[in-house]
């Protein structure tokens, strides 16, 4: 549809988010010799002369109509299961109870394995495939791992998956069912990533452990790229974003700096807001506290919002120099209140949140209340993945339709 993506990439190195050291992207690569994440750079100005945004607004509407901002050369690299643009959800009954201003939901679990982690998985395997990688292992909490299980069936990769023993029962089973090696571990996703490093030497396997290689990065930079489409390249006043290892928190700033580089938005930028719990906030602890790094490892990391139960991101210095060149901060929020507000959400407005979702509209909610979100703002809420991923309660009310029914009772 439209105008063909192109058959050339513009990435011109990979960097060392670190210390800028450059790195040639003729190969797979892992992090810098420093340890660092790598970054994918472009030519941005030779970019710039091969694309407008009314060729871009041509293309099927789906994550490849980005491929310039892409590591990979040529439409034939991809792997894909149909990743099409996700919708944004206004958010008017609360927003009204809330005074607030307009608020828009980002729904992420329109994507093929259900979640965002679609995205940043597509993108690197289909580069491990252009590299011709043959086995790639990953720690998950367990949609990344179901992402990597259907993209590498997709591909015709071997996979091996880690997840903690108490990940999502749906997660760990869609894995398996995709045909992963999936093993259940007695620990966290830091326990699980310390086991695919250690058997990287022996099994030969590619560790797509979060951001210990540049790929995943990319593919979650393409959430911002559309995100300043749909707003007809204009950016929100605030991101609230459940983060976890921050692939995407990174990725979005990546976008708008990109974009910002072409000339494509202006200076205006949101303030990005890392949403964690209260049971396990390393992030906003580190940030609070003005430090750099996340110092030492949350203990004990026990919240049931799976998918920021990582009690230290690997990417820490870069999910919170986000934050800081943001004018963002990080906010921290109560499990149980998140359980009851995603029944909420659902009643309210007919938005079946996952969890992760739900901790974005709490965060959101107390933040306005305390006074670091105004009432005049446009604020994005990410729902990282489909709601039918997470547990739901008992429900229904048993009739026996042998006996007489009276209608006039109000239900359960």
């Amino acid at each position: 549809m439209g105008d063909p993506s192109p058959n050339a990439s513009f990435v011109s190195h990979l960097e060392c988010s670190r210390t800028g050291a450059r790195y040639s992207h003729d190969r797979f690569r892992f992090v810098s010799d420093a340890g660092a994440p790598l970054l994918v750079r472009y030519d941005l100005e030779a970019l710039k002369g091969a694309i407008t945004k009314e060729k871009l607004a041509g293309r099927a509407p789906d994550m490849w109509r980005y491929l310039e901002w892409l590591p990979l050369a040529s439409r034939d690299d991809i792997v894909s299961l149909g990743e099409q643009i996700t919708p944004l959800l206004p958010l008017p009954r609360l927003g009204a109870e809330l005074g607030a201003g307009e608020i828009l939901v980002k729904d992420e679990g329109r994507l093929p394995t259900g979640s965002f982690k679609s995205r940043g998985i597509a993108v690197a395997v289909s580069m491990a495939k252009a590299f011709g990688v043959k086995h790639i292992a990953m720690p998950t909490a367990g949609n990344a791992g179901a992402a990597l299980a259907a993209y590498c069936a997709r591909a015709g990769i071997e996979s091996t998956v880690f997840c903690p023993d108490d990940a999502p029962e749906i997660t760990i089973r869609e894995i398996a069912y995709h045909g992963a090696r999936t093993y259940r571990v007695n620990g966290l996703i830091n326990h699980c990533g310390e086991i695919v490093a250690a058997g990287t030497e022996e099994m030969g396997w590619l560790d797509l452990s979060t951001l210990k290689e540049p790929y995943r990065i990319e593919g979650k930079k393409t959430m911002g790229l559309e995100l300043a489409e749909q707003l007809g390249w204009a950016l929100p006043d605030v991101i609230f974003y459940p983060t976890g290892g921050g692939t995407g928190l990174i990725g979005m700033w990546k976008a708008f700096e990109e974009l910002g580089a072409m000339g494509w938005i202006g200076a205006k930028r949101p303030r990005m807001v890392a949403v964690q719990s209260t049971r396990c906030g390393p992030l906003v602890k580190a940030f609070d506290a003005g430090h750099d790094e996340v110092m030492e490892p949350w203990e004990p990391a026990d919240t049931l919002i799976h998918g920021v139960r990582v009690p230290k991101p690997f990417g820490d210095r870069l999910c919170l120099k986000v934050m800081r060149d943001s004018g963002g901060f990080g906010s921290m929020v109560d499990d149980e209140e998140v359980i009851a507000a995603r029944a909420e959400i659902a009643r309210a407005e007919g938005v079946h949140l996952s969890i992760e979702g739900a901790a974005c509209f709490v965060a959101f909610r107390q933040e306005l209340k305390s006074g670091r979100v105004s009432k005049s703002e446009r604020a994005v809420l990410f729902n990282c993945a489909s709601g039918l991923k997470a547990e739901l309660p008992p429900a229904g009310t048993r009739i026996d339709r042998h006996k007489p029914l009276d209608f006039t009772k109000s239900g359960p």
